[in-house]
């Protein structure tokens, strides 16, 4: 297996599969000690060849690769492929279009929920792939034999079990549900880490807005960090810290150096100095303008048998069509369902309000009922 080291290399195969109606993609890279995914290898598969790009290749160009990304006409096929899209929108600062996820299909197609790569490629193609090269070390060069023929094979294959599901979706009339579901994967903001949010990604594990106002400080000024840095969170401070910080609100050197989850000496360097100014800022914010503790919603009373009920439907009816429960319902839309026949969520609308929707609004009316009749549940008209 030749690997593309070249940028003219590289122009050519691109030219050459933006001939055709898809291109399969998967990428290798590493993140361990990193912020930002450090990209190793590419590979690529059209209908009639594949190729596999050395990323870390001196002088090598992705702007051919990124062009084919951005052409419209050619699908990019991908399996699971949050962290792949990720590193095009960090080279290139655009989400590839169109975009077709074979994990979802594969739910979308009667394999369950988040079917791995390796289990789907055996059940499409009967054929089992060595996952023995799958955490190598990906920057070291020379790559082996075996990696290489392992990093190939990932396209080779995903090209495969695509022809299969493609043809399935179309055959079932469900083309158009995977659509509908590439929504999240292809929207720029799951992508687009603003250091403001960053305490989104964080559990919720404080009780007074101050302490809310501090975790966000802190998760901000540490997002920044990392993303300057390009090293991981962790690196900056630990998620435990920055709750231990948001409890005990020191202000002062002292106060920070006695906090059992930072080493010692801490509180002199130039991170204690802007970890103590970020509680300082928060320490300031008048208390009516302090933000609010997201509480979640309740289930009103009475309404748990009837969440308890539609989760049962759920499951037969994931069972019955070969739909994958969580591209259904979640379960707080089955708790907006149980408290509102006109409840705003997907569960309502579109395909699953016809697969789901209508027969969970029947149940909650007395109008459909469910049995078990031995061996599995069964519904049926009242």
């Amino acid at each position: 297996m030749h690997m593309i080291t070249k940028t003219a290399e590289l122009a050519a195969i691109c030219q050459r599969l933006a001939q055709f109606a898809y291109v399969a993609v998967d990428t290798e890279f590493l993140r361990e000690t990193t912020y930002w995914p450090k990209l190793c290898v590419i590979q690529l598969a059209g209908p009639e060849e594949a190729a596999v790009i050395d990323a870390l290749a001196d002088g090598l160009d992705l702007a051919p690769l990124l062009e084919l990304m951005r052409d419209e006409a050619v699908v990019k096929v991908f399996h699971a492929g949050r962290q792949d899209i990720e590193i095009i929108f960090n080279k290139g600062g655009f989400i590839p279009s169109p975009v077709f996820d074979t994990q979802v299909a594969a739910m979308v197609c009667g394999f369950g929920d988040s079917i791995s790569y390796d289990q789907l490629v055996q059940r499409v193609t009967g054929h089992h792939i060595d996952k023995s090269s799958r955490f190598t070390d990906w920057s070291r060069r020379p790559l082996t034999e075996k990696q290489l023929t392992y990093a190939v094979s990932d396209v080779t294959f995903l090209r495969d079990v695509y022809h299969y599901l493609n043809a399935s979706l179309a055959e079932q009339g469900r083309t158009d549900w995977v659509a509908e579901e590439m929504a999240v994967l292809t929207s720029v903001g799951t992508y687009d880490l603003r250091p403001e949010n960053a305490w989104e990604r964080l559990k919720m594990r404080v009780k007074k807005p101050i302490e809310l106002a501090i975790l966000k400080e802190l998760a901000a000024w540490r997002e920044r960090e990392a993303q300057s840095r390009d090293v991981p969170r962790s690196r900056i401070v630990k998620d435990e810290t920055i709750y231990e910080i948001a409890s005990g609100q020191p202000s002062t050197p002292e106060a920070l150096g006695q906090l059992r989850t930072l080493s010692k000496g801490y509180e002199r360097s130039r991170a204690g100095e802007e970890i103590l100014n970020c509680v300082r800022r928060a320490l300031e914010i008048p208390r009516g303008l302090l933000p609010v503790i997201p509480k979640g919603k309740p289930t009103p009373e009475g309404l748990g048998a009837a969440v308890d009920l539609l989760k049962v439907l759920l499951k037969l009816v994931s069972e019955q069509n070969g739909v994958a429960v969580k591209v259904i319902a979640t379960v707080d839309e089955l708790e907006a369902i149980a408290a509102d026949d006109n409840a705003d969520v997907p569960a309502l609308k579109g395909w699953r309000r016809e697969l789901f929707g209508e027969a969970a609004l029947r149940l909650k009316r007395g109008e459909l009922g469910l049995a078990f009749d031995g061996r599995r549940v069964t519904s049926f008209p009242r």
